[in-house]
């Protein structure tokens, strides 16, 4: 009997991943009215961030291998549950103290939403259809961190800012519905017992990263200095047998070019997205609204050729689909490169606009490359890898493009050599995808690999 479609699940995915993506750049525009109103200094904030950020990095490859043994539905009502609750919890929050710790638990839910999406996704719909699920899905993942901070803005200044985090409530009702009446019931598996060490090394990682990335604002170069201390538990992480999916995994090529392509976009995107703001306002003298007027084009063009991407990834091929797209996201970091103060704001736009079709094309192909080359056993961890890539290459981009800047101490020459560093992380998202043979259908990832004892 043939598999039949199921377009709701996919769609409750896609609402799953622009809200979780959309969390960890929407409470930046209100962050100096949480300062004003708590009373604190702006360095106790920056934890409202980085609260969000370090339970995400250091839980998602843990989660995505427990999701392995697990039922997906089961762990997607209880994160999103969790994820929906921690979001309420933050916007009542009384003082900072709770409201960091709500975004604690927020990131932690956040962390098995985006492992367990891909999974769920790619078992919606019959093969021949992946392309389009997967674009309708990770094309909101790059969307919600694009749109976060103008659509923050919106809610700050029309409702105030607790509302950035109620809104997540009728969106984790709707997904909760949707998973209740069309996923099968499963059952839900504790953890291994491995999960807490693999979580305190990669936190420990991920701790040292982010807080080098927190400096990079206010001390430029500095943040290079803290960075390498999250190499040491990031390798003994590799080390264990609990990294054994992941190691095998990366060494199959039709899986790993993916997941290192939807990483240099995302340092491409946000590199981009970073200084774009400062162009316009210091350079061409725009007010906040018109520069958030010129920025949309990005994630309106994004948006608009996800569907093509994934009906290319379909029809023509999902390597090609996915190298055209990294292509096409290059050229427009080419083209920023000659920014100048006799630009126009269109000038700007539409090549904002040629990124953020680029992007679109490639999201949606590179998903399913990499849930194509991973066997079932495998889903819940593959997800999590290109969802931990794209939160790094998301966190790593406003650090590139700072310390580039600091260098010319923040002139317009630097902004340009920014843009030529974001051009040149995309052109070698495309070499690694030009690496990848055409097509290639490789799905003995599992076969290979030892999993209980890996586990």
């Amino acid at each position: 009997m043939a598999q039949r479609n199921q377009w709701w699940p996919v769609i409750g995915c896609g609402l799953v991943v622009f809200m979780a993506t959309l969390d960890t750049s929407i409470v930046n525009v209100a962050l100096p009215v949480i300062e004003r109103d708590f009373g604190v200094p702006t360095s106790a904030t920056e934890w409202v961030v980085l609260g969000y950020l370090l339970p995400l990095i250091a839980l998602t490859l843990p989660a995505g291998r427990w999701l392995d043994r697990t039922g997906p539905r089961a762990a997607l009502l209880l994160a999103m549950g969790g994820f929906t609750l921690a979001s309420a919890a933050a916007g009542a929050a009384p003082a900072l103290p709770y409201l960091v710790a709500a975004r604690v638990v927020q990131g932690a839910f956040a962390a098995i939403l985006f492992a367990v999406i891909p999974s769920i996704t790619v078992r919606a719909v019959r093969p021949d259809l992946a392309g389009r699920a997967g674009a309708l899905v990770m094309t909101l993942g790059p969307l919600g961190a694009v749109s976060g901070p103008p659509l923050g803005g919106l809610i700050v200044q029309a409702w105030g800012w607790p509302w950035i985090f109620y809104i997540n409530v009728p969106a984790g009702a709707v997904v909760a519905l949707i998973a209740l009446t069309s996923l099968a019931p499963d059952a839900l598996r504790p953890p291994g017992r491995a999960f807490a060490a693999e979580t305190v090394l990669l936190g420990g990682a991920a701790a040292a990263l982010l807080l080098a990335l927190s400096l990079s604002a206010s001390h430029g170069p500095a943040w290079l200095v803290l960075a390498p201390a999250a190499a040491p538990p990031l390798l003994l992480w590799w080390r264990t047998r609990s990294s054994g999916p992941v190691r095998a995994l990366m060494r199959v090529r039709a899986a790993a070019a993916p997941v290192q392509a939807i990483l240099l976009n995302a340092v491409l995107i946000s590199v981009v997205e970073f200084l774009a703001p400062f162009y316009l306002q210091r350079t061409l003298h725009l007010s906040p609204v018109a520069t958030a007027t010129a920025i949309l084009a990005l994630p309106v063009a994004l948006v608009a050729a996800g569907p093509l991407g994934g009906f290319l990834g379909d029809r023509w091929g999902t390597s090609r689909t996915a190298a055209l797209g990294a292509a096409v996201a290059t050229a427009g970091a080419l083209l920023l490169v000659p920014a100048s103060a006799a630009w126009q704001p269109a000038d700007l736009s539409w090549r904002l606009a040629v990124i953020g079709a680029g992007t679109g094309l490639l999201a949606g192909p590179s998903f399913t490359m990499l849930m194509s080359s991973a066997s079932d056993a495998l889903q819940g961890t593959a997800g999590a890898a290109q969802s931990l890539a794209r939160q790094l290459g998301f966190s790593l981009g406003p650090a590139l493009a700072t310390t580039t800047w600091s260098l010319t101490d923040y002139t317009l020459p630097g902004i340009r050599t920014a843009f030529a560093l974001a051009a040149l992380t995309g052109l070698t998202a495309v070499l690694v995808l030009a690496r990848n043979s055409p097509e290639r259908k490789v799905r003995a990832v599992a076969a290979r690999h030892d999993e209980p004892s890996a586990r």
